[in-house]
């Protein structure tokens, strides 16, 4: 369960779609979650990659050095 409050024109908003489309004001609210979760799960992760990086926890690795690493270098 989710209790989310939201500002008052993106509620009128909301209402005004559930309404024109016979649907629920949860249904789309839970299709913009859904629509978006990933990539602010992606969002989230490469700042962490990026704090890492500049802190020295964490290097990064260029194109060769990969495909050479894999065998993968002509």
């Amino acid at each position: 369960m989710l209790a989310i409050r939201l500002p008052a024109e993106v509620e009128a908003r909301l209402e005004a779609l559930a309404r024109a489309t016979g649907r629920t004001k949860t249904f789309y609210a839970r299709e913009a979650i859904l629509e978006h979760l990933d990539d602010l799960e992606d969002l989230y992760l490469a700042e962490q990659r990026l704090m890492d990086i500049r802190a020295g926890r964490s290097r990064t690795y260029t194109l060769d050095e990969v495909e050479r690493d894999l065998g993968l270098a002509d």
